[in-house]
């Protein structure tokens, strides 16, 4: 497991290492596709798209319609998410939005405002089970 690290804060990157940084102070409106693990600690406005690891530092603010593999957030998030593996919400998050995820890890210490879906992968892929 690879640790991502921004001053004092470790943050778990599953799988990988970082590919990218939207470091601090920076902004970026549009559309971001990525394979691997990219952190965003700036502010972004968009969509992004990966099966990879997404990383939302803290102080980060996202406003973006966001499907990914795994997402993992320190900072501030607007927007609905799918994500096909996880999402994690670590202190001091907070998240706007629907959040549709097969695995869920919600931190104490984290604001969450919306709804969420889940169901495992398999029932996921291939729909809902009939009810007889």
């Amino acid at each position: 497991m690879a640790m991502l690290k921004r001053e004092d804060t470790p943050v778990a990157a599953v799988g990988s290492d970082l590919n990218a940084l939207l470091g601090r102070g920076s902004e970026f409106d549009g559309k971001l596709t990525f394979e691997g693990t990219v952190r965003i600690d700036g502010r972004f406005t968009g969509t992004i798209v990966t099966s990879d690891t997404l990383v939302i530092g803290e102080g980060a603010q996202v406003s973006a319609e966001i499907t990914c593999g795994t997402l993992i957030v320190h900072g501030s998030v607007t927007g609905n998410v799918k994500a096909s593996v996880s999402v994690e919400l670590h202190p001091p998050a907070r998240v706007t939005g629907n959040v549709e995820t097969v695995a869920l890890i919600v931190a104490k210490g984290v604001s969450f405002n919306g709804q969420c879906k889940m169901e495992p992968a398999a029932r996921a892929a291939t729909g809902p089970v009939p009810v007889k």
